[in-house]
């Protein structure tokens, strides 16, 4: 590790712990609101292979609600976010993958899935539960947040609960009402679910926060 390595992760050492962290591959599945701060935070903390994957492109909106720029108008999502992260650190292996979520593509060690549809949700668990080895599911709407996170067979089995048909959800996508900062908020409790992990500190399987009401409620997962 170089002198210019070491100085860029020294204040957050004793919190992400590196040598867990060079074993990780992670994939982010839709790099739009959530998804984009996502990707970007792993990469500011140090992950070393990001795999992105979005069939999206930018477009004006996204300026304001995904942090995307004037200039990335137009360019598909997994190109732009990637290009963001080389800017922090050519150094990130970054995988692109302008695309849907396929059950035959290969997929990292820990999951992230950022997607706005509770269809897409499911479909993507069925094929990724059993070869992930950490899994985190941020939704919005509007601001009001819920992050999942799952490394376990309770914490699984619960998140399977949260996939409800899509006729019982509540309506809305998190592209039709959001804001960058909650967007923010949602990804940071997601990559420190993550931090978590990569700690071996039991999870918080299940968050919900209402920034307008000011409530911050954890589900009470039971074990086997």
């Amino acid at each position: 590790m170089t002198t210019e390595t070491s100085n860029r992760f020294a204040r957050q050492s004793d919190l992400v712990p590196t040598d867990r962290l060079t074993q990780v591959t992670a994939t982010v599945i839709g790099v739009g609101a959530i998804g984009r701060q996502v990707a970007l935070q792993l990469a500011a903390i140090g992950a070393p292979r990001i795999q992105l994957i979005d069939f999206d492109h930018v477009d004006l909106s996204n300026t304001t609600t995904q942090g995307y720029r004037k200039h990335e108008i137009g360019w598909s999502k997994p190109f732009a976010c990637g290009e963001a992260i080389s800017e922090l650190d050519p150094a990130i292996e970054v995988t692109r993958i302008e695309d849907r979520f396929r059950p035959r593509q290969s997929i990292g060690n820990a999951v992230f899935c950022c997607v706005d549809s509770i269809t897409a949700r499911s479909a993507i668990w069925k094929s990724v539960q059993g070869r992930a080895a950490f899994w985190a599911d941020g939704r919005m709407l509007g601001e009001v947040i819920r992050i999942l996170a799952a490394d376990d067979p309770p914490s699984s089995q619960h998140y399977a609960t949260t996939l409800f048909a899509a006729s019982e959800a509540q309506q809305g996508t998190c592209t039709s009402r959001s804001t960058i900062y909650a967007a923010s908020i949602a990804a940071g409790i997601m990559v420190h679910q993550f931090t978590r992990w990569l700690r071996n500190i039991p999870l918080d399987s299940d968050t919900t926060v209402n920034l307008l009401a000011g409530e911050w409620n954890l589900a009470k997962i039971a074990p086997n």
